[in-house]
């Protein structure tokens, strides 16, 4: 949905929940909302709402859900929220342009439960009074300008389970008071200018699983007891961050992978050679090796160490330690045991529908989080088959960010010399070297185009006049031509024993995927849809495809004999 928010939606005086989440709405939001008295939610997340938060939000007595994340909203918190005290518990104000200062009064929201108002621009000092919140589970302030001392208050907070701190200008001491974080499963106080030692007072965090305190100025020894076995602890460096709990050396990774022998390799790429392999603690990973000979090596193996250690997202591929030697360089990622996308996609095992949807949903998912879900946009650079990786589950995981660029200090474009893939790049990538996001919004419509068709953008049959998108166009606009001409035949099930009756709901799924990747293959930048419109559309097209699949069985089984049915 595009534009305002009607004024009149403040006659809907019987409304309990307002989802409007995930559209393009924008304006403002209407303050004629103080009138839905009986409100107890309302979900405003991922539009284009820009101007003040209302403060006649505050006039909702029984509001206890407010989450208007992923806005352009910006001026401050309204102060009033604090007198929300009795019906709040859950509030999300992140990733907007919210500046100055958290107001005192926020703090009065004693029986919040979440809280999440990252990557703002809120300044100033975290106050004593965070100490208020007594049963919170989560406070999320990361990516935003705070500074001053970490409240030994925080301490108090028994219930917390996530406290993510990260990027901002913090400062001072990590207190001893932190033990008393005792359900605390994640800390991530990376990237601010903390000093001194970690406290070893945090080894009686039982439930800690994460604790991140990367680029920081901190000092001294690292704690070693308390239940280290699934903590990841990010050392102090200067460049690049490293797993405390576990030392991953070149000679384990060399054991680890029995030499890096032939038999354990994964795959190899511009910059180097994947194996698997097996820490000592019978973990296994995927070793990325450097070739350190090769020129640029050293810039893109610093990249992917900072991006992988910076941005989380269950569609990318996590990082588990880096070896930084002299002579050797290499990351450790999580083993992703189904291997490639391109892996399946051209075995004899191919994949269905379904799982080549769910697959898109996921790569376009991890898209959207670089794009619009960090502080600073990410772009890819390399989106191909070889890059998507899955795991036990089928899940898909975005990889490789040797050449990934950071488009920061607001820029939305940028320009380099770093070429991607043949067939798969932007026009102004090859042509300009014009890097911006829109340009993984093409090579993803390339991925989408190749996933369902099983054909390469560089397959021999495309030269001259004739490309890909060409291709797939035609099959959608000529009379004669059909989608079934260039959708892989395993799909449809076409001259095969499988072919079945339901060719028309395939091919409207398949038609609508091609339209979509054809959108986002426009020639002109400015032409392509955003990753978060493509992620919109993606399960708009697998409900629909689901639903009448569904409703196909339901037509199939009414039309069989009685005495057939209750065999099935």
């Amino acid at each position: 949905m595009r534009g305002d928010i009607p004024i009149g939606i403040g006659n809907l005086s019987s409304l309990v929940m307002l989802s409007m989440r995930g559209n393009q709405l924008s304006g403002s939001i209407p303050a004629s909302l103080r009138r839905l008295g009986n409100l107890q939610a309302l979900f405003l997340t991922d539009n284009k709402l820009r101007g003040y938060i209302p403060y006649q939000l505050c006039q909702l007595d029984n509001l206890a859900y407010l989450f208007l994340s992923s806005n352009q909203l910006y001026g401050s918190i309204p102060s009033c929220l604090g007198n929300l005290t009795a019906s709040l518990r859950y509030l999300s104000l992140a990733s907007n342009s919210l500046s100055s200062t958290i107001p005192s009064t926020f703090w009065r929201l004693a029986y919040i439960l979440y809280v999440n108002l990252s990557s703002n621009y809120l300044i100033g000092h975290l106050s004593q009074d965070i100490g208020n919140l007594k049963v919170v589970t989560e406070v999320d302030l990361s990516n935003n300008n705070l500074s001053g001392i970490l409240p030994s208050t925080i301490g108090g907070l028994r219930d917390l389970v996530n406290l993510p701190l990260a990027n901002n200008n913090l400062e001072g001491h990590i207190p001893s008071s932190f033990d008393g974080l005792l359900s605390l499963q994640l800390l991530d106080l990376s990237r601010n200018n903390l000093s001194g030692v970690i406290p070893k007072s945090l080894e009686a965090l039982l439930l800690l699983k994460y604790m991140d305190v990367s680029f920081n100025r901190l000092q001294g020894e690292i704690p070693t007891g308390g239940p280290k076995r699934n903590v990841e602890v990010a050392e102090e460096a200067t460049s690049l961050p490293q797993l405390l709990w576990r030392r991953v050396s070149h000679v384990e990774l060399l054991r680890g992978t029995n030499g890096f022998n032939e038999n354990n390799l994964l795959g190899s790429g511009g910059f180097g050679s994947v194996y698997k392999g097996t820490l000592s603690d019978g973990i296994d990973v995927a070793v990325k090796v450097f070739s350190l000979q090769i020129e640029g090596v050293f810039k893109s193996f610093d990249r992917e160490c900072e991006m992988l250690s910076n941005i989380r997202h269950r569609n990318l591929i996590k990082i588990i330690s880096c070896c930084s030697e002299i002579d050797f360089k290499a990351l450790v990622l999580d083993y992703m045991p189904n291997g490639s996308l391109e892996k399946w996609l051209y075995s004899q095992n191919s994949l269905n529908i379904l799982q080549r949807l769910n697959v898109m949903i996921d790569a376009a998912s991890a898209l959207e989080y670089l794009h619009h879900g960090y502080s600073i946009p990410i772009v890819h650079c390399d989106m191909k088959p070889s890059n998507i990786l899955l795991d036990d589950d089928m899940v898909a995981h975005v990889a490789d960010f040797g050449i990934a660029k950071l488009l920061d200090g607001g820029d939305s474009i940028t320009q380099t010399m770093t070429l991607a893939t043949i067939g798969y790049m932007a026009p102004e990538y090859g042509l300009e070297g014009m890097v911006s996001t829109r340009g993984d919004v093409y090579s993803f419509g390339i991925l989408v185009m190749e996933t369902f068709t099983r054909r390469k953008p560089t397959d021999e049959m495309f030269g001259g006049e004739m490309n890909i998108k060409q291709w797939i166009a035609k099959s959608l606009v000529l009379p004669d031509a059909k989608i079934d001409e260039v959708v892989d035949a395993n799909l449809l099930g076409i001259g095969t024993e499988q072919e079945d009756d339901d060719h028309v709901r395939k091919r409207d799924c398949m038609s609508a995927i091609m339209r979509l990747a054809l959108t986002c293959c426009a020639e002109s930048p400015e032409g392509r849809i955003s990753m978060k419109e493509v992620v919109a559309t993606l399960n708009k097209i697998k409900t629909k495809f689901l639903k009448d699949a569904a409703a196909g069985r339901r037509g199939v089984l009414l039309n069989r004999p009685l005495v057939q049915q209750r065999f099935n």
